[in-house]
């Protein structure tokens, strides 16, 4: 089995290459589940229902979120909904919105988990403490347990998957929209990258044009961050080969869609 991830999606150019290059990497790597982390999917922060349904029309079976998942008022009408939409789970208990579904593949199921960390982001709930209970809840229904933590800290989210080692199939880490090259298997068979990177503009900042960034860098005051529209795009994200029966990865490659790594089929 395969799993392939697109790290986070930024305004209306991510959603462009997405539209494009999904197809392409269907045909290339035959996954059987395709997840999207939406979460800056509507203009840069946030998703609506229009994306979200999208996403799934194109070819996604689960839609991860994090923490600008509230950005957008309207989320507030769907995601209850939403069956395949997913926010973090360590939100207080009440909040809105499901972190855990499972996807029928062949005679199998797949949980999909979203989760955020708490350093340098909103204090929210334990990650640690509430992973525990959703895998003693998945792991009633299967092994193959796969996690997409939202989190700012290299050192928080190689602390997640090393607290996980053996127990999650797979953990692989967004926010930060900087593609890592430290993909490996962990010594109990979990797949682990510490971010995935975004999907969107290539030559902003983090997705949003340059002169704001820079401005707020020089001057230290309050500027509107706007997500780059124009020139060149970039799609990034992992495939994650799964061994069914032991619940364990096997595998994991990064991918990545740009004019300096040009997409080959």
């Amino acid at each position: 089995m395969k799993v392939l991830f697109i790290g986070d999606v930024v305004g209306a150019p991510g959603r462009e290459m997405v539209k494009e290059y999904l197809p392409k990497l269907k045909d290339k790597y035959r996954p059987s589940v395709t997840i999207i982390n939406g979460e800056n999917a509507a203009a840069g922060k946030g998703i609506t229902e229009k994306i979200y349904k999208s996403f799934l029309e194109w070819g996604a079976q689960v839609i991860t979120m994090g923490n600008h998942t509230w950005a957008k008022k309207e989320i507030f009408e769907f995601i209850d909904e939403a069956k395949y939409l997913l926010r973090p789970a360590n939100y207080p208990e009440g909040t809105p919105g499901k972190s855990l579904v499972f996807i029928p593949v062949n005679n199998l199921e797949i949980a999909v988990i979203n989760i955020q960390g708490r350093t340098f982001l909103p204090a929210i709930d334990d990650p640690f403490r509430k992973i525990d209970e959703l895998i003693e809840t998945a792991k009633k229904r299967t092994p193959l347990i796969f996690i997409d933590f939202h989190g700012e800290a290299t050192s928080e989210k190689q602390a997640f998957a090393w607290y996980l080692d053996g127990r999650a199939t797979a953990v692989v880490g967004t926010h930060t929209h900087v593609q890592t090259a430290d993909e490996r298997i962990l010594d109990k068979g979990t797949a682990y990258i510490t971010d995935v990177g975004m999907t969107g503009p290539y030559d902003g900042i983090l997705g949003v044009e340059r002169g704001a960034v820079l401005k707020q860098f020089l001057t230290n005051l309050p500027v509107r961050f706007e997500v780059l529209k124009e020139g060149k795009r970039q799609l990034n994200g992992c495939i994650v080969t799964i061994d069914e029966k032991q619940g364990i990865a096997t595998g994991i490659e990064r991918i990545i869609i740009n004019d300096d790594h040009p997409f080959f089929s």
